[in-house]
């Protein structure tokens, strides 16, 4: 199945330092999943899939790749858009700074 559409919303929050942004990811123009989340962790950035807190406290994934190969994709493509997304705005800011200057 083939990855045609990444969209992402950056989190703000200062409490949540790991969380860095919410992803969804859309598979041949046909099939969408929302709520990855891209994840700042001990070893580096990676994406949870969506999950649901069970009664027993623990989460469980609503929606994941069965394949390694298709799991590959889906990180390397939320994590490429993250980083893109990072290094645009990062820009504008430089930008509203120079200008406010």
């Amino acid at each position: 199945m083939r990855i045609t559409d990444v969209r992402l919303r950056t989190v703000k929050n200062e409490n949540e330092l790991k969380l860095k942004a919410y992803a969804d990811v859309t598979f041949e123009e046909c099939f969408v999943i929302h709520g990855l989340k891209v994840i700042d962790g001990q070893k580096g950035m990676f994406v949870a899939m969506p999950s649901r807190k069970m009664p027993d406290g623990e989460y469980k994934d609503i929606a994941h790749p069965i394949t390694p190969e298709l799991r590959k994709d889906i990180t390397d493509s939320v994590i490429e858009k993250y980083k893109e997304t990072m290094t645009t705005e990062s820009n504008a800011v430089e930008i509203e700074v120079a200008v406010e200057e």
